[in-house]
């Protein structure tokens, strides 16, 4: 079992920036591939970004590409979210999710633990 709790969500103009955190509770952080998810209103939840348990390889939705990065620091139990060039579109509860193995999927139906969410709000 792991609890994950984000952080660092809120207001920001169009081409800011903001950094997620999301904290894991546990003494096994590196055993678990870590993804952040988002939902925009009306929206299906949908993959941003994830990493392996090790760090390392990482992947990107395209629309996050080159803007957002996904870090990790295993001694810490926690998992980072870096947003540069944010858009409105980007608006969005922003979600961390886990699965405990080494590789990520990029599916929700893949983590089955999951933090409350965060909101990022982007204003034009």
């Amino acid at each position: 079992q792991v609890q994950l709790v984000e952080s660092g969500g809120g207001l920001v103009q169009a081409g800011g920036s903001l950094r997620l955190s999301c904290a894991a509770s546990g003494r096994t952080f590196g055993s678990y591939a870590m993804g952040w998810f988002r939902q925009a209103p009306g929206k299906e939840r949908e993959i941003v970004a994830a990493i392996r348990g090790s760090g390392g390889i990482t992947y990107y939705a395209d629309s996050v590409k080159g803007r957002f990065t996904i870090s990790r620091d295993n001694a810490k139990n926690t998992v980072y979210l870096q947003m540069n060039s944010l858009k409105p579109e980007d608006t969005a509860v922003y979600y961390c999710a886990a699965r405990l193995g080494i590789v990520y999927y990029t599916s929700m139906d893949g983590y089955p633990y999951w933090g409350q969410g965060t909101q990022v709000t982007v204003s034009s």
